[in-house]
């Protein structure tokens, strides 16, 4: 048996390769579009190490192109979920004991096959399925995945070698042992590196998943789950379990050893999650752990000392990136009567030249939205916009499904500060923007920390350092992470822990031991040397 100590030092994080004209990459992506776009695979649930075949099935087709059909995946019922968790109970026998340096050689291992053989799939995978650039996808599948297994490694080795102070008499020690029970791990379609997080966090700290992905993004988790595999990942440590969400989550939440929740998702369904938890607490063998990043509804302030330039070019990147589609996703922005006509001027030059379409058009910048219900959920808030007094559509508003779920690049002046497109998430490429007269900047700094009840990301321009200082004062419990003169997306792994409060989530900071913690019940033991013999204390002998 190995028994030395070993110390993760930090890593770096992924070079994100630029897949320009002329590289390598750009040539191998594109073999690896081709070959995935002219075959349609078979998707199966994997549990217990087992592939199962249930004959319900779903097909996953491209949002830019949703007639095409990349794979057929098989749909668990009540029988397939019910063999998950009986699966990961029995992989926690001997996963929760294992070595913690081994747990963590599997996750490398996992990260360098990501990084090496598997980043052409990954990435392709993640642009036709999620409907991605090749940028969008690199950042994404490929190099967060990539940190998120490689800097929780040096983070689990920050947490157990955190140990108590002892004395010459006894010897203290900290056990960090894995939750008691299965982690229900429920991923989203927009991150392929979300869904890779959410069940590798639990699973390196000792612990067994039952994984619930998004449907829209079965493609990449997919591949994702065979590369875990492929690492030595024991069998039924993650059981992949693609399910309606409401009979996964009943089976799931009613079960004795429900101990934990990994979530990414909306506000609506975490909360009744929690709920449900909270019907069932008599059920469980301890208070489960519940961690959830869910909505956002996140703005870029804009202070008068501001340059155009960099606010129209944060306000189109931060917004329009991946189709909007980011929990921290540019939706509102507060800009000072002065400064709008500049910006709204340079917005429209820059968007003019925008193109839209397929993901094989590496030209493209902005792709299609990721399903029908998305797609008519946004385009209410744009028709919405087309006809009230309080608002007017200044840039884009078009849309069209015929082929794939577009949405033209849209930008709402909202004259009135609560109007519905400025309050509520909409999860698409619509930005809604309240010009306020440059004198009242403090008074509309209160107005955007109490307009929303999320509280995820946001951002502050300006080249005025007290006027930085009073938002960073006023906007303190607006946004988990708060940007200066950048945009309020692109969170990197190791550099800007990612999670907030209110309504958007428990701000457990994913990229940081702060997430890892949270998948221990740590136990204190406190070994004596030379136990006493007499229960007389000093105080108690005669004067």
């Amino acid at each position: 048996m190995n028994n030395a100590h070993y110390h993760f030092e930090m890593p770096q994080n992924e070079r994100v390769l630029s897949y320009a004209p002329g590289t390598e990459e750009r040539r191998l992506l594109k073999e690896e579009l081709t070959r995935q776009t002219n075959q349609k695979i078979e998707i199966p649930l994997i549990i217990g190490g087992k592939e199962i075949k249930t004959g319900k099935t779903v097909d996953v087709v491209m949002p830019h192109n949703h007639k095409h059909v990349l794979a057929v995946a098989h749909i668990a019922g009540e029988a397939e979920i019910n063999m998950a968790i009986e699966a990961a109970m029995e992989a926690r026998k001997a996963w929760s004991t294992r070595s913690w340096h081994d747990r963590s050689a599997i996750m490398l291992r996992a990260a360098d096959l990501l990084r090496t053989k598997y980043r052409y799939v990954i990435n392709a995978a993640t642009m036709l399925g999620q409907s991605k650039t090749p940028h969008q996808a690199e950042i994404d599948s490929a190099c967060e995945t990539i940190d998120f297994l490689t800097f929780n490694s040096y983070f689990a080795s920050k947490i157990y070698s955190d140990q108590p102070i002892s004395e010459p008499s006894h010897l203290n020690m900290l056990e960090y042992r894995p939750l008691e029970g299965f982690v229900f791990a429920v991923s989203p379609f927009n991150f392929t590196s979300i869904a890779a997080n959410l069940n590798a966090s639990p699973v390196l700290m000792g612990n067994v998943t039952v994984w619930k992905p998004a449907t829209t993004a079965l493609l990449s988790n997919y591949y994702l789950m065979k590369v875990f595999e492929e690492a030595g990942l024991p069998a039924g440590v993650i059981n992949f379990v693609p399910s309606q969400g409401s009979t996964i989550g009943r089976i799931v939440l009613g079960h004795k050893d429900m101990a934990g929740i990994h979530f990414t998702g909306s506000t609506g369904t975490f909360n009744h999650l929690w709920r449900s938890a909270g019907e069932n607490l008599t059920r469980y063998r301890g208070y489960p752990k519940l961690v959830g990043e869910t909505g956002g509804k996140d703005f870029v302030f804009v202070h008068k000392s501001a340059q155009v330039d960099q606010v129209a070019v944060a306000l189109v990147r931060g917004s329009f990136e991946f189709q909007g589609q980011k929990c921290s996703a540019a939706s509102r922005a507060y800009i000072p009567e002065s400064m709008w006509p500049g910006v709204e001027a340079r917005m429209k030059e820059m968007l003019a030249t925008i193109k839209q379409g397929d993901v094989a058009d590496f030209g493209n910048f902005v792709n299609a939205v990721i399903d029908n219900a998305s797609f008519e959920n946004i385009i209410k808030y744009i028709e919405a916009a087309k006809n009230t007094p309080d608002a007017e559509i200044v840039i884009g508003g078009k849309y069209d499904k015929s082929v794939g779920y577009f949405i033209e690049p849209t930008v709402i002046k909202a004259n009135n500060p609560h109007f519905i497109s400025i309050e509520e998430e909409i999860f698409g490429p619509v930005l809604t923007v309240y010009v306020y007269p440059d004198e009242k900047y403090e008074e509309t700094l209160h107005l955007c920390d109490e307009t929303s009840p999320y509280a995820l990301t946001g951002a502050i321009f300006s080249t005025c350092r007290a006027a930085v200082d009073k938002a960073h004062e006023i906007l303190r419990y607006a946004a988990g992470n708060f940007y200066i003169n950048d945009k309020p997306t692109g969170a990197v792994v190791g550099q800007q822990p990612f999670g907030g409060a209110r309504g958007s989530g428990t701000n457990d900071k994913a990229g940081s031991l702060l997430n890892l913690i949270r998948w221990t019940s740590p136990r204190t033991v406190k070994e004596t040397y030379n136990p006493p013999t007499d229960y007389r204390y000093p105080f108690l002998k005669a004067e």
